[in-house]
């Protein structure tokens, strides 16, 4: 492990002293050849079960690890267009704070100490911030920032008292050295209250509904890259920690907050839902990211084998979709100027390629079988109905309301004549094509050989 994170460290001496006309080429390159000795380390050791005091790789961590590995060159690519044009000490500034980003939430991943899982869980929002507030393109980035800031802060103390109320009982904060009868007996008073407090940080950055209002404001005014990261990685980060959590706190205490079971319930209809009353792309982009992760919460909280390999795998799935419907967003919006869906009509015309991309990711967004959003969806249902036909009954309607979303997103952006304001659109550039690419073939391949991300 020290080795990938020497070669991950190795990128902030290259952004600084690499001369500003090789920079982008430099560092993207770096950044792929990190990628490849990530992956190859990550995938050895998930079978393997690397573990000491410090890390802790398995199924779980390794499979949400690679992903992160796998989407930092993408942010690089995607950014070249808009950065490049800024002074080049901004430039560097733009690399080394996105590489801090990425590597603060692959620290969080497989770090072993709970403690120290909070601290990088935490370190996380300052890149972010960082990125959001200082090159986002819209008047009202300061705002998204500050509720970014208020949300994830409020929503860390109790998990904070929680983890000082452990180690003060054990003196460790290792999951393996904590016993799960003598945590039951502490807080056998307030199992509820237990639950929630140990896991509303993770359901503010997944974020479960009521607690979203933060994420369609920052992908709205976040560049491309923050927008990649926060729906690729970040989020993972709120269903990676229930997930770690769960173990430590024991079944018996998710009896207790059936309350959070509804409101995941509710979330995922209401925010398919709100995502037919969208005009802005990016706005709906980010709302049918606050339906798939309250499908995960509902995932967790059934506490089955098959609902745990769905939610993982709804989680990677979300990231590779996600993060290239944000990449053809920026697209669209790097060659209009605008977002609004009223006005990005008929692109199929000018770029028939381009309208192929938006089929595939689509159709991945969809769950159309045998895509791997169709298995994870189809191992939470199958768990959902297991656990209770009446909410699967009311859950399964997201299926249609999600079809019905995306099939709109479809046609409002690729169907009709252009727009008469739009007098001329430069071409699609090879560096786009190899961005979308890099987005769809690790879930053809994942298809192909599920084995990479099975628990």
């Amino acid at each position: 492990m020290l080795m990938v994170l020497l070669a991950w460290s190795s990128i902030f001496f290259t952004t600084l002293l690499t001369p500003t006309k090789r920079l982008w080429t430099i560092t993207t390159a770096q950044a792929f050849s990190v990628m490849a000795l990530s992956l190859v380390w990550f995938y050895n050791n998930q079978f393997m079960m690397f573990s000491n005091s410090l890390f802790f790789i398995d199924h779980t961590s390794s499979a949400l690890s690679i992903l992160t590995c796998w989407l930092f060159p993408l942010t690089l690519i995607a950014s070249q267009s808009k950065i490049s044009l800024e002074p080049h000490y901004r430039q560097r500034i733009y690399i080394a704070n996105s590489t801090f980003l990425q590597l603060m939430t692959l620290l969080a991943f497989t770090t072993a100490d709970l403690m120290m899982f909070f601290i990088f869980f935490e370190a996380s929002l300052i890149p972010t911030i960082i990125i959001i507030t200082r090159w986002g393109a819209q008047e009202r980035r300061m705002e998204a920032g500050m509720y970014l800031a208020f949300y994830t802060m409020l929503g860390a103390v109790p998990l904070m008292i929680c983890l000082i109320k452990f180690y003060s009982a054990y003196g460790s904060l290792l999951p393996t050295l904590l016993s799960n009868e003598a945590l039951k007996e502490i807080y056998i008073s307030h199992p509820g209250l237990l639950w929630t407090a140990c896991n509303m940080a993770f359901l503010v950055k997944l974020p479960l509904f009521f607690l979203h209002l933060w994420l369609p404001k920052a992908h709205v005014e976040a560049p491309i890259a923050g927008s990649m990261v926060l729906a690729g990685t970040l989020l993972k980060l709120g269903g990676y920690g229930i997930l770690r959590m769960s173990p430590l706190i024991g079944e018996n205490m998710v009896y207790y907050a059936y309350p959070m079971m509804f409101i995941a319930i509710l979330g995922v209809l209401a925010t398919a839902l709100l995502c037919l009353r969208q005009t802005d792309l990016k706005s709906l982009i980010a709302m049918s990211s606050v339906s798939h992760m309250n499908l995960v919460v509902t995932a967790v909280l059934i506490q089955s084998p098959w609902a745990y390999s769905g939610a993982l795998v709804l989680m990677i799935s979300h990231g590779f979709t996600s993060s290239a419907l944000f990449c053809l967003a920026n697209t669209v919006y790097e060659r209009t100027n605008s977002r609004a869906m009223v006005l990005l009509r008929g692109a199929t015309v000018a770029f028939p390629l381009a309208a192929a991309w938006w089929l595939i990711v689509i159709i991945q967004n969809i769950a159309i079988p045998p895509t791997i959003s169709f298995v994870g969806e189809f191992l939470i249902m199958a768990s959902l109905f297991s656990w209770s036909s009446t909410a699967f009954l009311v859950v399964v309607l997201n299926l249609m309301f999600t079809t019905a979303y995306s099939l709109y997103v479809l046609w409002a952006t690729q169907r009709g004549p252009l727009p008469h304001h739009i007098k001329s659109l430069h071409p699609f550039q090879v560096r786009e094509h190899t961005l979308l690419l890099l987005h769809v073939m690790p879930a053809l391949i994942i298809i192909l050989k599920p084995i990479l991300i099975s628990l």
